[in-house]
């Protein structure tokens, strides 16, 4: 079973969703965001559904910490919020957020967006160890303004079918790039589509990729 993880500082909500989701996972609940990532750390819940207005740190915060660190920034995160702006959901989009559902909740939508989500997260979660390792490569694609172009770059962390590393250029998401291994003499790796962007509103942003074809070696087998 599943294991999810409900950070909210309203005692009410954390049990509703409790109720509601008993049957399917196994819960854990806090209110206090601190207490939050230690049990992450500890724990590892394979989804976290977090509130984004917390006192001392706000969900904002939690969410950017936790995709910042290599241990758990592969952890699905939803956001259960009250706030229903296209801007707040805009900025936990790029913090790394997967999903956003409005208070009240509706939790139909909200049973079947986990399901889709630890579905999605599954494979990348439990099948491949991810290495951080700082591997040079050489990207060459389209940027989102349709511009060619070719950049040299570091990755953050690697696994058998995917990386993450920076890019000083805005890529759109699902867009697909041509992979080398830059040290030396350039070799070709393959082609890979970018999954998720992070940070795309700061001078340097990063991008976890996918390989969707592979015609060389690439640093793990």
């Amino acid at each position: 079973m599943d294991k999810l993880l409900i950070v909210d500082d309203e005692e009410a909500m954390r049990r509703l969703l409790r109720i509601n989701l008993a049957d399917r996972y196994e819960i854990i609940d806090t209110g206090s965001p601190e207490e939050a990532l230690a049990m992450t750390m500890q724990g590892k819940p394979n989804a976290i559904l977090l509130d984004l207005r917390m006192p001392n740190y706000s969900g904002f915060e939690l969410c950017r910490i936790l995709k910042s660190m290599n241990y758990t920034q592969l952890i699905p995160i939803v956001i259960i919020s009250g706030e229903a702006g296209a801007t707040t959901k805009l900025f936990c989009k790029e913090l790394g957020a997967t999903a956003y559902f409005e208070k009240p909740v509706d939790f139909d939508a909200l049973r079947a967006g986990l399901a889709n989500v630890l579905h999605a997260a599954q494979p990348e979660r439990r099948s491949e160890v991810r290495v951080r390792l700082r591997v040079m490569l050489k990207l060459r694609g389209t940027d989102i303004n349709g511009k060619p172009f070719e950049e040299v770059s570091a990755t953050e962390n690697v696994c058998r079918s995917a990386f993450l590393c920076g890019c000083t250029l805005l890529l759109e998401e699902d867009s697909t790039i041509e992979v080398y291994l830059a040290s030396g003499e350039a070799k070709v790796v393959g082609k890979a589509r970018v999954v998720r962007s992070e940070g795309s509103d700061t001078p340097y942003p990063r991008y976890a990729f996918r390989f969707v074809q592979k015609e060389g070696d690439w640093i793990l087998q």
